[in-house]
């Protein structure tokens, strides 16, 4: 699935089963609380915090549920995915190409 047709599904998605889309700030929010769900299976699966007794860890459907919500924002907002995500690769090629080769830290 490209990133259009993933925007036209969510989009048709919305229209018929989910009513209407909320608005920009309430998904700006969802958003915002499902990337905390996202940190919080990272922090177990992969940094210091210990799995809590019954909690079920899904890292792949975190993800997507953070996808779903950007790919709602887009849809509202009237942003091309494909095309806000090919300018922002051209961005940090032109920008980074040297950065990271001279980063001691790395």
């Amino acid at each position: 699935m490209t990133i259009e047709e993933a925007q036209k599904q969510v989009d048709n998605w919305i229209n018929t089963i989910g009513v209407r889309y909320f608005n920009e700030l309430t998904n700006m929010a969802i958003l915002t609380e499902e990337v905390g769900e996202l940190a919080r299976v990272i922090s177990r699966q992969y940094g210091e915090q210990s799995i809590k007794k019954g909690e079920e860890l899904n890292l792949a459907d975190e993800m997507a549920d953070v996808l779903w919500v950007l790919l709602c924002l887009a849809n509202q907002t009237g942003v091309d995915l494909t095309k806000a995500l090919e300018d922002n690769i051209k961005k940090k090629t032109l920008r980074d190409k040297d950065r990271h080769k001279n980063n001691e830290k790395l």
